[in-house]
């Protein structure tokens, strides 16, 4: 009988303890924040979407605090420049030469809110930061600070003014996660923690604290990449993809990309999950967040009034389960 890796166990719990944490400002979202985590645990990015007021920044501001992590914030504006996301060089006068002036995208936790609202050429000032956590200046390449996760949100029922992301920059993000409105019972509690006296801009008078760490997460990243995957389960998720590219609703179907990015979330909720192996299940309970969004509906499914969820669970239905 093998050892627990005590290190791992250690960071599953410390990690684990975020959602609860996250709890004490956020109620509700709990799918919101094991998305995020699962995003820190990849070295990947997620895409938030939901209406205004459902609390998209509070929860990125909560787990930042519960991680203790730096994060930074950028309002995205039609008139958003590059530089103002990865930074520029600003001519000194007292050397007489240009230095660097870091941009907010120097942090572990980018919150880019309503990512949709700039136009593609400060969108597409992310891509090389969300693919190879660096940003080259005047052709230098500047490291970004590890953990680096970006966690974009967007606003799904208004379209005036926004820019949509392309199929190329929604693929680089690992999940999208959909933050519904809350049920009868979590509105009232919310509306509770108001009268009570709650201030949304005051983690630490809600009472929260960091219960883990970037240690945590670094050592939590090593674990799950020492999650095994039986061959049977590989099978499984290239045969999700592939009923992809042949659904007739679709015009674009699951690249190999995003068949790896299956793989790597399954990993990670297995993980959490307290295995050390994917199981079809896993599989399964990550596919909508992390497939859905790379696929391109046909108009005249859209027409019709199909949903990419369907067609995507349909999609998953039609494989057979390995035993």
């Amino acid at each position: 009988m093998t050892q627990p890796n005590t290190d791992s166990d250690r960071a599953r719990a410390a990690l684990s303890a975020v959602r609860g944490e996250v709890a004490k400002t956020v109620v509700g979202q709990d799918s919101a924040v094991a998305g995020i985590l699962i995003a820190l645990l990849c070295r990947g990015h997620i895409l938030l979407e939901g209406v205004p007021g459902v609390a998209k920044t509070l929860l990125v501001r909560s787990v930042a605090a519960a991680l203790d992590v730096d994060t930074k914030r950028v309002q995205f504006t039609p008139d958003l420049m590059p530089g103002d996301v990865t930074g520029s060089l600003v001519f000194d006068n007292a050397t007489s030469e240009f230095t660097f002036r870091e941009g907010p995208v120097f942090t572990n936790l980018l919150l880019a809110d309503e990512i949709n609202r700039t136009p593609p050429k400060t969108q597409a000032s992310l891509l090389e930061a969300m693919e190879e956590h660096q940003v080259s200046i005047d052709g230098v390449p500047r490291a970004l600070p590890e953990p680096f996760v970006v966690a974009a949100t967007q606003n799904p029922v208004e379209y005036e003014g926004t820019y949509p992301l392309p199929e190329a920059q929604l693929d680089r993000f690992l999940l999208k996660v959909t933050l519904p409105l809350p049920p009868r019972e979590d509105e009232i509690s919310i509306l509770s923690r108001h009268a009570a006296g709650f201030d949304p801009r005051d983690l630490a008078g809600a009472g929260m604290t960091a219960v883990a760490s970037p240690d945590d997460i670094a050592a939590g990243v090593a674990a799950v990449r020492q999650v095994s995957v039986a061959p049977a389960v590989l099978g499984y998720i290239v045969d999700i993809a592939r009923a992809t590219r042949m659904s007739p609703s679709l015009s674009l179907g699951v690249s190999p990309r995003g068949a790896t990015a299956l793989l790597a979330t399954s990993r990670a909720w297995a993980w959490l999950s307290g295995r050390d192996f994917v199981t079809p299940d896993d599989v399964k309970a990550l596919a909508q967040s992390t497939l859905a969004h790379r696929l391109g509906m046909r108009p005249e499914a859209e027409l019709e009034g199909v949903s990419v969820s369907a067609v995507l669970d349909a999609a998953i239905n039609s494989v057979p389960v390995p035993r």
